[in-house]
């Protein structure tokens, strides 16, 4: 077994355990994890099939134990469960790193463990005689889809030599042998045409075994590297477009910031004096330029968050956020006579910690959408409420509502529900989109309901129900 113990570590130290590719992605630590997982479950069922084997073979099966027999094997067993209490606290604090003692050194030491205890169980338990022989098989399956080729092949060459050697060392008698009584009618340890051809057999299948199942994890290993190719590609292809928008979008800034330069030559009476009426129109246009400048900088800002993931990190005051988006909308909700009311309901008015121009823009979305889809005097009511270490801001109206079975998909890009297609609502069906993707990035949520708590029979309305974790208020 030092031999075994030996190579694991000259392993862990000349030979690159973990693909390049895998090194920081997180999905093949938590594969290893998994696998690892399976041994400690597995021990804990060995542990109980040993003690059953130990209680109640004698009275189902009329067979015995020696006294060292039963010792060696109930210590074997207690051993087993101990260390493997040990192993389930160490893997919980396991980082996964390429640097230092990480997930596959882990199994590499478990099966160190496992291969020992089971060498001990082989032997005390009747050697080449014993049925315990075939969970090296078992073992060595386990092993293949965690364990690197070479590792593997190594393990699966020193379980064939070491068991054979124990084989062998009773046919010579250099070690006891150790039957189990009433098990086998005649003894089979020493006929070594049987025990050359059960060590033939089992060293072929355990061979086989062990490539087949290595090449199986490898062909999952390749493919999951060459999704992580697929995702970086498209990534960098993502931020090559995001970049090329907004190149484009800065551009037109440039004319409508002209636009705006002679605008604010007329209004100031540099070209000559204007009338009353045509300078309120000039205004209406200057501040429509104003809405257009802005337009941009929030696309741009958007496409900096797509690239850069640039996201602020400020303490914001959920209702003033709630507030700002109703300021900048009060004008449609007046022409459409909307009534409109913002219930707050929190006892603890915690902050909650992000970026304040990208949640302005997704709450200012969400009203928006609910007043473009309710009637003339429609209802809007937007409640904001305490949550489990969070916020939670809903946004009900009673207006056309999502046609049953469509609410799943209106967060997807260019999704516009049925009942609003060629129907004279503006929009491309980006807005919700938009507003997930602020979320998400916030550690939030958002869900929709249709009918909503304002639902009548000609009026289903829509809520969107926002969750945003939030901080504790400094004093």
């Amino acid at each position: 077994m030092f031999n075994i113990i030996l190579l694991s570590s000259l392993t862990m130290k000349t030979i690159s355990l973990i693909p390049s590719w895998a090194q920081h992605y997180e999905e093949f630590w938590e594969s290893v994890k998994i696998r690892n997982a399976w041994f400690i479950k597995l021990r804990y069922s060995a542990v109980f099939m040993l003690v059953a084997f130990l209680t109640t073979t004698g009275l189902l099966f009329r067979i015995s134990f020696t006294p060292v027999q039963f010792y060696a094997i109930s210590s074997i067993t207690l051993s087993i469960f101990l260390y493997n209490i040990v192993l389930a606290r160490l893997q919980k604090n396991l980082k996964y790193s390429d640097e230092g003692f990480n997930p596959i050194h882990f199994s590499i030491v478990q099966m160190v463990l496992d291969l020992y205890v089971l060498c001990l169980l082989v032997y005390y338990s009747g050697g080449i005689e014993s049925p315990l022989f075939l969970l090296f098989i078992f073992h060595m399956v386990i092993g293949s889809m965690i364990l690197p080729r070479f590792v593997i092949y190594s393990s699966a060459c020193l379980v064939i030599l070491v068991f054979s050697g124990i084989v062998f060392a009773e046919y010579s008698g250099l070690i006891a042998h150790h039957s189990i009584a009433g098990f086998l009618k005649d003894p089979f340890y020493n006929n070594l045409s049987y025990i050359t051809v059960i060590l033939s057999v089992f060293a072929f299948v355990l061979i086989i075994t062990v490539m087949l199942a290595n090449e199986i994890a490898n062909k999952l290993y390749k493919m999951e590297e060459n999704l992580l190719d697929s995702l970086d590609k498209l990534r960098a292809v993502e931020i090559e477009k995001e970049n090329y928008i907004t190149g484009v979008v800065h551009e037109i800034k440039t004319p409508i910031a002209a636009v705006q330069s002679y605008l604010d030559l007329i209004l100031g009476n540099y070209l000559g004096p204007i009338s009353a009426k045509v300078e309120e129109k000039l205004k209406r246009t200057r501040s429509r330029s104003d809405e257009a400048i802005q337009m941009i900088n929030n696309i741009l800002k958007i496409s900096r968050l797509k690239i850069l993931d640039d996201l602020g990190k400020d303490e914001l005051d959920i209702k003033r956020l709630v507030c700002s988006a109703h300021e900048k909308l009060k004008v449609q909700i007046e022409s459409k006579e909307i009534n409109f009311s913002m219930i707050d309901n929190r006892k603890n008015k915690r902050k909650i910690l992000g970026d304040k121009f990208l949640l302005e823009i997704g709450f200012s979305n969400i009203l928006s959408n609910a007043i473009k889809y309710v009637n003339k005097c429609g209802k809007v009511i937007i409640s904001i409420a305490d949550s489990l270490n969070s916020v939670e801001i809903k946004v009900c109206d009673n207006g056309v509502g999502i046609p049953s079975g469509e609410s799943e998909n209106i967060f997807q890009e260019f999704f516009r529900a049925s009942n609003i297609k060629h129907k004279g609502y503006e929009g491309v069906g980006l807005g919700l989109t938009v507003v997930k993707q602020i979320i998400t990035k916030h550690n939030g949520t958002i869900t929709v309901q249709s009918p909503s708590s304002l639902a009548s029979e000609s009026h289903p309305g829509t809520c969107f129900t926002i969750t945003l974790p939030t901080i504790l208020t400094h004093s």
